[in-house]
C-alpha cells in the first residue's frame, strides 16, 4: 500500500486503480459504521459514501499521503465532510430557511448523532470539533477516527501511533470537552 501511495503521489494513474481494491473493504467498514444509525430510506448509503470519499480524495489535484495512517485519516476526514455537507443540506430543508431557531445538541451519547433527524446536532458537533481541534488537535483526531470513521480504540491508536490508553484518555477528554462546549452553546454562554 505504501508503494501505491508513493506512485499516486508521483502521478501514476494506474496506482489509483490498483489502490481501491486494497482499501475498499476497510473504507466500506468505516462507511457502514457511520451509516449504521441512519434511517433505512436515507439517501446516502455506505457504498455511495465510500465512492464519494474516494473520488474526492483522488480527484482534483496531487494526492500525497505519507503512509497508510495518513491515507485512512484523510478518508475519515473526507467522510466527515460529506456527512456534514449532507447534514447541512438536510438541515436547510428541515429548518425552512433563514431565521429559524437552531436546535443545539443534547449530548447524551456521541454515537446517537448518526441516528435519524440529527443533522443539526451533527452541525453543532462539527463546530465544536473545530474549536477542539485548535485547543487539542490529537483529541480532535481521536473524535474524527472514533466517531466519523467508526474505528475502535486499538485501530485509532495504531493509526495515530500512540497507545490505546492514550486514545482512551483523549476520547474521554474530548467527550467531556464537547459536552461542556455544547452545553454552553445551548445555554447561550461563551466557551
Amino acid at each position: 500500500m505504501t508503494r501505491l501511495l508513493a506512485r499516486i503521489a508521483e502521478g501514476d494513474p494506474r496506482a489509483t486503480d490498483e489502490l481501491l481494491p486494497l482499501v475498499y473493504d476497510q473504507l466500506r467498514r468505516i462507511a457502514s459504521a457511520r451509516m449504521a444509525g441512519e434511517r433505512r430510506d436515507h439517501t446516502l448509503q455506505p457504498t455511495a459514501l465510500v465512492h464519494e470519499a474516494y473520488a474526492r480524495m483522488m480527484g482534483g489535484g496531487q494526492a500525497a499521503w505519507e503512509n497508510r495512517r495518513h491515507f485512512y485519516f484523510a478518508a475519515a476526514e473526507s467522510m466527515r465532510r460529506i456527512l456534514i455537507e449532507h447534514a447541512r443540506a438536510r438541515s436547510r430543508i428541515k429548518r425552512g430557511g433563514p431565521g429559524a431557531k437552531r436546535r443545539v445538541l443534547d449530548f447524551g451519547a456521541i454515537a446517537d448523532l448518526a441516528a435519524e433527524d440529527k443533522s443539526e446536532e451533527i452541525l453543532a458537533l462539527d463546530a465544536a470539533l473545530s474549536r477542539l481541534k485548535d485547543e487539542r488537535p490529537r483529541a480532535a483526531e481521536v473524535v474524527t477516527l472514533r466517531f466519523f470513521a467508526g474505528l475502535s480504540v486499538s485501530e485509532a491508536a495504531e493509526l495515530l501511533g500512540v497507545s490505546p490508553r492514550t486514545v482512551e484518555l483523549d476520547w474521554a477528554f474530548a467527550r467531556a470537552w464537547l459536552f461542556r462546549a455544547l452545553a454552553a452553546e445551548r445555554n447561550g454562554e461563551a466557551d
